[in-house]
Formats: C-alpha cells, structure tokens, sequence
C-alpha cells in the first residue's frame, strides 16, 4: 500500500529532490517525526524529525543495515562481490562484537589527542593548498575550489594520518567515486557495483601492500600503530578486517569533510557577512546543521520498537533522514535560515550514539583552520560562475564550485 511518505519521497529521490531535498523534507515533517511506508521501495519507514532520529541512532535494539547483504536480503552470491563484503566486514556496516573490536582499535590511536597534535599539519597543508590556488589564479584567472581545495585538504589530510603518500592521492580520487556511486540510494545497478567491485579491489590490494611495508618498516603513522597493536595480540582482528576498515574509513573520514568544506564556502561566498565567523565553531556547526553532508542513514531493528508513538517493524529497514532532522523546526527555529548565531546547535550530521563519527573532530578542525586562512589569504574571493551540484542524494555538496579573486 503506497502511504503520503511514500509519495514525498518519490520526489525526494528525483531529479527535483536532488536539486532541493529541503521542500520535500518539509512535507515530511508534516506527516510527523515517523512515517509508515509502503515497503515497495525497500523502506518500512522513514524518521525525520530531530528528537526522534536521535534517539533511535542510540536505541540499542536498532543496528546498522548490515543485514542488507546478508544471504536473504542479499540474494545468492553476495559475497562474490568485493564491495559487499568489505562493507558487511567494517565497523561502519557491523554490530555487536564485531563492531566493538573494530572500533577499539582505531579509537586508541584515533584520539582526540592525535586530532589535537594533527591540527599544525592541517595548518601547513592549507597553506601549501592556497599557495596552488594562487598559482592557478595568476594562470588561470580562476580555480575550482572543489577540485583545487576542497578535495585535496581532507584527503590529504586523512593521507598523512595513515600514512598513505600525497602522490598517490590522485589515483584514489576516482576508485573512491565508485564505491561512493553505489552507496547512494539511487542508482545501484550491476554496472555500478561491478565498477564498485572492481575499484574495492585495487584498494584493498593497495591496502594490503602498505600493511607488509609497515609491518616490516614502521613509520608514525596510524596504519603502522594499528598492525603494532594487532601482532601485539591487544586486539581479535585480522588483516582482512584492517584491510576492510581502513577502505571504509578512508571515504568515510574525507568525503564527508569535501562537503562540509565546500557547503561552508558557499554560504561565505554568497553571504559575504558571516565572514567575520567563519572559523568559529558556531559557523562550522551551522554549516552541518543547514547543509548536513550525509543526508540519511539505515537501520533495522530485530524487535518491533516504537519511536515517536510509532511502532516500527522487525527485520525491517528504517531510513534515518539525518539532513530532515536538522531542519526540524521543533528543535530549530527558522530551521531554512542559515543563522551562525544560533546556540545549542548540536546537528546530527556526524550520527549519534555507538556508529558516531570517529573523524567528526577532525572533520571540524579542518574547517575551522581552513576557512579563516582562506579568506586572510584571499579578501576578494568570490563566486566565478555558479556551483554544480554533486549527483547524490546520499552525499550532499557540489562537484564543481569556480571561483576568482
């Protein structure tokens, strides 16, 4: 039976919803915090409001949609594809134990200590970003600042946390788009996940490699601590699972930081006065509160559950619309105005609860050392031709963004 939601999100997961999602998640919130669906579109439900979202993310009888690839959600063969295994086998797409080993291991040496001793090498590599972006300024007339800035920082970044080198950052860019176009709620054929596929394994032989270059030369760098942990015995996880959480952490930790950059840009090249702000922290909660990077997240539940006075079905999907939550006027008001000033701003953007973000610290740091060197370096930076949206509707932010001094 097709519900009101169901047909709110047959916009949503268009051509119209992808250009503004924002009008469709108010027609949602009409509906209430949590809407029944029809389950044609392989959603029981889909929650919405910011109350609700928040406290089902931690309900521990909530879990994330790891049984989506499993052998009766997934079909027969499932595990044939490198992707879906890697997924099914990280800490970002398991529960439980599983989940809680994983997750020990990176959150000792992915610390708020390491994100604080982090933020000088931050500072370096803005500066030698913007001394490119000026390079192409005098060449050029203008850059994009996605692909000239936005991009190379996080990545950059989360390269020099692992120990990955800068010089082969460009050969992860497009096997990273690929695994990304499949993640999107949109879109998963077979020509995608094959290209998926293939692009996981050239990572995780990547990966691999770089786990015996470690294990046999250490260096400082995070890939080399947890292999040290690992043949300590500190920790029950193999290669393979390394392998698999390092692929998954890599797109997690700085594809969500190229939109949270890029979305914060944008607000101070088209409002020009909040400037003053832009590196503080007020500026980079609102950024993810009004524009959130990653719009919507999964779970199921194993027990019929009530949420909002709505009770949601076992063994079944439920879709967590996290940049709906964020533009819930019962928590925020005036929630369609982006305001830096706001107070008690706490958007559910990075998550929430026991699958939180462990690079949300580091995701925030970055923009909040990025953005007021940009503007100090470049006063007149502005808007060459208008932005061009990136073609999700997982990953909220821009493929392309020109700008000129």
């Amino acid at each position: 039976m097709t519900t009101a939601a169901d047909q709110v999100l047959k916009g949503l997961f268009s051509e119209a919803g992808l250009d503004d999602p924002y009008r469709y998640y108010a027609e949602l919130h009409k509906l209430g915090p949590v809407s029944l669906l029809g389950g044609d579109g392989g959603y029981a439900a889909v929650v919405t409001g910011y109350q609700a979202a928040d406290e089902l993310l931690r309900d521990p009888r909530f879990h994330v949609a790891d049984d989506v690839y499993s052998d009766d959600r997934g079909g027969p063969g499932w595990r044939e594809h490198p992707l879906l295994a890697v997924l099914n086998n990280s800490m970002m797409y398991s529960n439980g134990p599983r989940h809680l080993r994983a997750r020990r291991l990176f959150h000792q040496v992915f610390t708020p200590r390491r994100v604080t001793e982090l933020e000088p090498a931050v500072g370096q590599l803005v500066d030698g970003l913007m001394d490119q972006l000026s390079e192409r300024f005098d060449r050029d007339g203008e850059a994009d600042f996605m692909t000239d800035f936005a991009y190379p920082l996080p990545s950059s970044v989360v390269a020099a946390l692992l120990g990955i080198p800068q010089d082969d950052l460009a050969w992860f860019r497009p096997r990273v788009e690929r695994i990304n176009d499949f993640l999107d709620v949109v879109g998963k054929t077979d020509e995608v996940l094959a290209a998926a596929d293939q692009a996981t394994r050239e990572l995780s032989d990547y990966y691999r490699d770089l786990i015996v270059a470690r294990r046999k030369t250490p260096s400082d760098d995070l890939i080399s601590q947890l292999v040290a942990a690992i043949d300590a015995g500190l920790h029950e996880v193999s290669d393979y699972d390394l392998i698999c959480n390092l692929l998954v952490l890599f797109n997690a930790s700085f594809v969500t930081t190229i939109h949270l950059i890029g979305n914060g840009m944008w607000q101070l090249l088209d409002q020009p006065e909040l400037r003053a702000v832009a590196g503080s922290p007020a500026f980079v909660e609102e950024v993810l509160r009004y524009e959130a990077p990653v719009q919507f997240v999964a779970r199921w539940c194993e027990e019929d559950a009530a949420i909002a006075g709505t009770v949601l079905p076992a063994k079944e999907i439920v879709l967590v619309m996290l940049g709906a939550a964020n533009r819930d006027s019962l928590r925020y008001p005036s929630p369609d105005v982006f305001d830096a000033g706001r107070t008690d701003v706490k958007p559910l953007s990075f998550g929430a609860g026991p699958h939180y973000c462990l690079g949300a610290a580091l995701a925030r740091a970055e923009a909040r050392i990025a953005f007021p060197r940009l503007l100090e370096r470049f006063p007149s930076l502005r808007s060459a031709r208008p932005p061009v949206r990136n073609p999700q509707q997982f990953l909220r932010g821009y493929k392309s963004m020109p700008v000129a001094t």
